[in-house]
């Protein structure tokens, strides 16, 4: 009989523990930190708001706090939903780092749940981060989006009519009522092969209840790279067509938007507004040049005019005029009110801010591509996308992404300013002591 081999104890501790130890994940300081910590003081400066004003309520209530506690309400929301994944990540973390977890199910069942906490982390912090961004005063209105050619001559009239039949079928495909407030094609030229008209002006309202929050993202200049159909040598010619999106003023006025109030930035004096009379051009039979039905509005503090002659009623080419100026001048007076917020952001936001001269996409017929300059996104099927068709919501959607990530950067660098700001006057008043 063969003696068996010795082994000392501490050898056979070690063999009797299994080889394929199950890796853990702790706690990492990027998952945590995927939040900025400016924001994440201001969504706690904002809850701690929220639990107060809404302690007051339960005492005392008042609509105007009622009112506040409602605006506070999406932050403190999001603020829990991302404290809630943090604690269950410590608690669970804290579960398999513990000596006495031994039970090999429930150490699988927390590993799979604090995975699945991390993976939730990313879309909580978007999330809280989203609801601590100013929401667009105009965000819940309808629209009007108001379209012209722009450099390019007469092949950027006939892709003007091009983009405005574009907007036109995808509200028609997706389901928003629609009125088309003015179109003016210009006199003397031919159509495209395309059925294109020469389109000079086209105003086109989008009626439905947060609509302007929907095609903000589509302001710009939209340049197209084609061969026109009357090119003989097959030369692309590129022109552009300017899109611009303002707020559509709903007939019965609200609290919020109420365009009787003086204090309001809906408000338009009726005593600095000039009325001109005018008689109708363009083709129209008898009535043309006979009756002086189409109406022209000026706004002299600003200079902003506003002509309609789409309509036979003199009554409805000024109420159509009217609902034009007031979304000029809301507009206007908006990015006045902006600027001085741009001023404060433009160190890190300078290059992206969108101007009315940037051009925002690019058409490109002979590749069949849609390109976004601002997401870099690239989508083929360019019939589709000017149908109005499912690819220009893929489009559309990543703009409205970018212009979320956008507002939620230029946030934080705001807050990090005011807290490099607070830092340095705290600085000096300690010196100021001494």
């Amino acid at each position: 009989m063969i003696p068996a081999q010795w082994i000392c104890r501490r050898c056979i501790t070690a063999l009797a523990r299994p080889l394929n130890r199950s890796f853990i994940r702790f706690a990492s300081t990027t998952a945590t930190n995927s939040l900025p910590p400016a924001l994440l003081d201001r969504a706690r400066s904002i809850a701690r708001e929220h639990d107060q004003l809404a302690a007051v309520l339960e005492s005392n209530f008042d609509t105007k706090t009622a009112k506040r506690v409602g605006e506070l309400s999406r932050v403190a929301a999001a603020l829990k939903e991302w404290d809630a994944a943090q604690s269950s990540i410590a608690e669970l973390t804290a579960l398999l780092e513990s000596k006495d977890a031994k039970d090999e199910e429930l150490e699988q069942l927390a590993r799979e749940e604090l995975s699945s906490t991390y993976l939730s982390l990313e879309p909580l912090a978007t999330a809280l981060s989203v609801s601590l961004t100013p929401r667009d005063p105009f965000a819940d209105m309808p629209c009007m989006l108001e379209i012209r050619p722009g450099p390019g001559g007469a092949e950027g009239r006939l892709f003007a009519d091009a983009v405005f039949r574009m907007y036109r079928l995808y509200c028609t495909r997706v389901g928003l009522r629609t009125q088309v407030v003015k179109y003016e094609v210009a006199e003397g030229s031919d159509s495209g092969g395309a059925n294109e008209s020469p389109l000079q002006e086209a105003v086109l309202e989008i009626q439905d209840v947060g609509a302007y929050d929907r095609f903000r993202g589509e302001a710009g200049m939209h340049r197209v790279q084609r061969i026109p159909s009357t090119e003989k040598n097959g030369r692309t010619h590129t022109s552009a067509v300017a899109v611009w999106v303002l707020p559509s003023f709903p007939e019965e006025s609200t609290s919020e938007i109420d365009t009787n109030d003086p204090e309001s930035i809906f408000y338009v004096n009726p005593s600095e507004v000039r009325e001109d009379r005018l008689r109708a051009s363009g083709a129209g039979g008898q009535h043309v040049n006979k009756t002086e039905s189409a109406i022209r509005l000026t706004h002299e503090p600003t200079g902003i005019t506003v002509s309609m002659q789409d309509s036979r009623s003199q009554h409805t080419n000024r109420k159509n005029a009217w609902s034009l100026l007031q979304s000029r001048i809301a507009q206007k007076r908006r990015e006045e009110r902006d600027e001085a917020a741009w001023a404060l952001r433009n160190s890190v936001l300078s290059k992206d801010k969108i101007t009315r001269g940037d051009k925002i996409r690019t058409y490109n017929y002979s590749q069949d591509r849609c390109s976004d300059h601002r997401t870099g996104l690239d989508v083929h099927n360019l019939p589709d996308v000017l149908a109005g068709g499912e690819t220009l919501d893929k489009i559309m959607t990543s703009t409205k992404e970018w212009l979320i990530q956008r507002d939620i950067q230029a946030l934080a660098a705001e807050e990090e300013a005011k807290a490099t700001a607070a830092t340095a006057s705290s600085k000096d008043a300690k010196k100021a002591k001494r």
